[in-house]
């Protein structure tokens, strides 16, 4: 079971992972330090986002806004 993350800590590890690479000796204790999260923590929450990810890129995941029309409180108006 994974631990609670918030907003601010799945920031910062998006931005973590974007600095620490794969090639990254020591990669998943850096991030974990900076996450604040222990290594199996981090780990875990890694493996989440690629399923996630892979569910998108298949479609899986409706689209938040599908059927539904936007509308914007201003409108263009051109002369």
């Amino acid at each position: 079971m994974e631990s609670s993350w918030t907003p601010r800590q799945n920031k910062i590890f998006e931005h973590a992972l974007a600095i620490y690479d794969r090639e990254t000796p020591d990669r998943w204790q850096n991030i974990a330090k900076m996450v604040g999260k222990s290594i199996e923590e981090v780990k875990m929450h890694y493996e989440i986002l690629k399923e996630d990810i892979k569910r998108i890129e298949q479609d899986q995941v409706p689209f938040p806004y599908a059927g539904i029309a936007l509308q914007f409180p201003w409108t263009y108006v051109t002369e």
